[in-house]
């Protein structure tokens, strides 16, 4: 059975109403892509949060408009155990929804998995571990980037703030008892194609930008289904897949054939394969009608287990760990690319990207321990 009582280890029963409090807060800041007043107020709200708190040193930093905010004990520049999360939701058409209800056991809410709760569960686990143990090598990095890739958030932090640590705990893939160790390549690119405006009556006169996008999406993406193998089990997701996600012209009269069309995909991919195999199979599957640039990429990441917090995994949910696969990506890849381990558990979640996403919150209390425990357990105490 899961331990979940106070115990001689120095452990504290997981503060869940102020948990789910917290989540529910968060998700009801509309923190997209579009809005930047709402990014910042997220960022507000966790400022005001850690200012309480004595011993930490709170920096904000900002990169292409997106900012970051990053607490670490005064006197620590490279803490021992680093928590990064983030703070940013996909859109949604209706604003309506950015709001949180209980039911059943979980937090619903977009962003209430994806990953709010984690938020809440990072901040408040390191004011109260600061709070107990002042100065514990332990901090806390949120960005507001990382649906858009990360490219302001979290490289920029690693890559050219020049921020490390001797091992992150990134929970924003997995689950409670399953560890990702390896996470696909990405690719998202654009397909452009160029044609002539004329009357939609007489197709026959000019080239159909449409028309070449449109071809083009579905001959790579059917060559993507060729390239699954034949031997796969059918939850056995390990292959490289592409999905269309956009498309659209800048026309918006029903007669007139357009001039110009474009559309994006996101391309997933396992080791062996690279970002240079990937997008040169797009450009010759998409033909020499449609140009392809690259809207972002990255590499596979693998990402090495830690066997004490399997172990202390284990204890506390009283169930075995799996190390597990994953097709989507994080940024737990711009860490591990400095040398650094990077543990990427969370607690159970659903609906992602949904408005109906969801967080379990008794698997919040868990996650809050098992992070507390083994945080606690690498500083010796």
């Amino acid at each position: 059975m899961p331990h979940t009582s106070p115990d001689d280890r120095g452990l504290t029963p997981p503060p869940l109403d102020r948990l789910v409090e917290l989540t529910r807060d968060l998700v009801s800041i509309q923190s997209t892509r579009h809005l930047p007043q709402e990014r910042a107020r997220a960022f507000a709200f966790l400022r005001n949060h850690l200012e309480a708190v004595e011993g930490l040193a709170l920096r904000e930093v900002e990169s292409g408009g997106i900012g970051s905010l990053v607490a670490l004990p005064h006197g620590i520049a490279v803490p021992d155990v680093l928590m990064l999360g983030h703070v940013d939701v996909i859109d949604h058409p209706d604003p309506a929804v950015y709001q949180s209800s209980v039911s059943g056991g979980r937090i619903y809410g977009p962003g209430s998995g994806d990953m709010k709760g984690q938020v809440a569960i990072m901040l408040q686990l390191l004011c109260d571990l600061q709070r107990r143990r002042p100065g514990l090598s332990v901090g806390l990095a949120i960005t507001s980037d990382e649906e858009r890739g990360g490219e302001h958030g979290a490289r920029f932090l690693f890559d050219e703030l020049g921020l490390r640590c001797g091992l992150a705990l990134v929970p924003d893939g997995g689950s409670l008892t399953d560890v990702t160790v390896s996470e696909k390549g990405i690719l998202h690119v654009r397909l452009h194609a160029v044609g002539k405006a004329s009357h939609a009556a007489r197709p026959w006169l000019v080239p159909n930008a449409l028309v070449r996008v449109s071809r083009a999406i579905v001959a790579v993406h059917d060559h993507f289904e060729r390239m699954r193998p034949d031997d796969l089990a059918a939850d056995d997701h390990w292959y490289p897949t592409c999905s269309p996600t956009i498309c659209r012209t800048a026309n918006d009269t029903i007669n007139c054939i357009p001039a110009d069309a474009s559309a994006h995909l996101d391309i997933r991919f396992p080791p062996p394969h690279t970002v240079a195999g990937m997008l040169s199979e797009v450009r010759r599957s998409a033909g020499v009608d449609v140009e392809v640039d690259v809207a972002m990429s990255a590499e596979p990441t693998h990402l090495a287990p830690d066997a004490e917090y399997l172990r202390i995994t284990e204890w506390i949910t009283g169930e075995p760990t799996r190390l597990v696969r994953a097709s989507g990506g994080s940024d737990a890849r711009f860490i591990a690319q400095h040398g650094t381990p990077v543990i990427l558990s969370r607690p159970l979640v659903g609906n992602l990207h949904g408005t109906d996403e969801w967080i379990d919150i008794a698997s919040m209390g868990l996650f809050y321990r098992i992070c507390e425990a083994f945080i606690l357990r690498r500083a010796g105490a």
